[in-house]
């Protein structure tokens, strides 16, 4: 299929009220519905306009009825003049590669975008076609300069450059849950920069919408099972962001899993202490002085471990972390609802850094149980 028969012109607008106006575009995947479920919240945002490829010329009723929106707008096929009329800024939930086919026009008609999908995650343009072998042969690109200008959207670390950007690259489920926990040992220089290894489970829903075997119920179900083993896409993007925080290049090993439950992620990193003599209140204190003013983040105490059903429904990323003194190894535990915290909610953090909000505007970061 052509670009130009997926974002082709439209001219349906939305009623919406003074409040900063956002496209969503993928709107019928997890993420779009999650985003629109988000913004429907939100006292400063309103929905301006619904795009999609395989969902447009439907009514939202017929994609999403239990999720009803004013005037039941039909989603559009995305294009960039529409879309900067009617929108100020742009969330974009769509499959790798397709991101970038929108984004340099959005951009020319100063809409402010946030990419859900890999295309911007990374600085080099060469670094992602080398990661996405299979997309890049089939979407020519030619914006490496936008690769360089894109702003890594994990709000705790880069809050100040995502309130002035253009264009955020918001990171997924994996790195954000991974990142969040290791990043301020690697920023203090209190771990080995060698040996990393990440082991992380996630829910069936991070799979996306699109049907897929492995995630059937009789596939997942009673069952979990690793998979990308070696060289998982998330591994390069996860050892880019380490090693710009710590200054040298870091290699990891990053091996995830599917669970037989629909959403919910734990990501568990092991490391090495330089100094064998910190304990586990010592890291602790390192962890809650980094976060201590982010109302997404908290850091339980030494000895409870964080649960996923704990964050469910929230955009929280609980953290833990245990020292091994026999060994001298570290154990951080982070977990986020894949869904919240892992995509839509982080990216309207973005969303409100960008248009000038507190960044937990609009989002619930108080857990349902059970």
């Amino acid at each position: 299929m052509s670009m130009e028969s997926v974002f082709s012109p439209s001219s349906q607008s939305i009623p919406f009220t003074n409040n900063t106006r956002v496209a969503v575009i993928g709107a019928s995947g997890y993420g779009g519905i999650q985003m629109i479920r988000g913004l429907i919240d939100h006292p400063n945002f309103d929905i301006a306009y619904l795009g999609g490829e395989r969902s447009a010329g439907k009514r939202w009723s017929e994609i999403c009825p239990f999720l009803p929106l004013d005037h039941d707008p039909v989603v559009q096929t995305p294009n960039a003049e529409i879309i900067s009329q009617q929108a100020d800024y742009a969330v974009l939930s769509l499959p790798n590669g397709f991101a970038c086919q929108i984004v340099p026009d959005l951009l020319k008609h100063n809409v402010r975008v946030i990419d859900l999908s890999a295309d911007y995650r990374y600085n080099s343009l060469d670094q992602w076609k080398h990661v996405y072998v299979k997309e890049s042969n089939l979407h020519e690109r030619q914006d490496k300069e936008l690769c360089k200008e894109a702003i890594y959207g994990l709000p705790e670390w880069n809050a100040l450059s995502i309130s002035k950007a253009r264009l955020v690259a918001s990171p997924g489920c994996f790195p954000t849950t991974s990142l969040l926990a290791l990043l301020p040992f690697l920023k203090q220089g209190l771990i080995e920069t060698e040996g990393l290894i990440i082991d992380a489970k996630t829910g069936t829903s991070g799979g996306g919408r699109s049907p897929k075997e492995n995630l059937l119920l009789s596939e997942a179900s009673e069952s979990i099972s690793p998979y990308g083993v070696i060289g998982h896409r998330h591994t390069s993007e996860i050892e880019e962001q380490a090693s710009e925080v710590a200054g040298r290049r870091i290699n990891l090993q990053f091996t995830p899993h599917l669970i037989p439950m629909v959403r919910g992620l734990l990501a568990t990193v092991y490391g090495r202490l330089r100094d064998p003599g910190l304990t586990a209140e010592d890291c602790t204190t390192v962890l809650k002085t980094f976060y201590s003013h982010q109302p997404c983040i908290d850091v339980l105490p030494v000895g409870v471990y964080p649960a996923t059903k704990w964050v469910r429904q929230t955009n929280k990323a609980l953290m833990s972390v245990q020292v091994d003194s026999r060994t001298g190894g570290i154990v951080l535990m982070s977990v986020v609802d894949n869904l919240i915290k892992g995509q839509a909610g982080q990216a309207i953090q973005c969303l409100n850094l960008m248009a000038g909000y507190n960044q937990e505007t609009g989002l619930n970061i108080k857990g349902f149980y059970p």
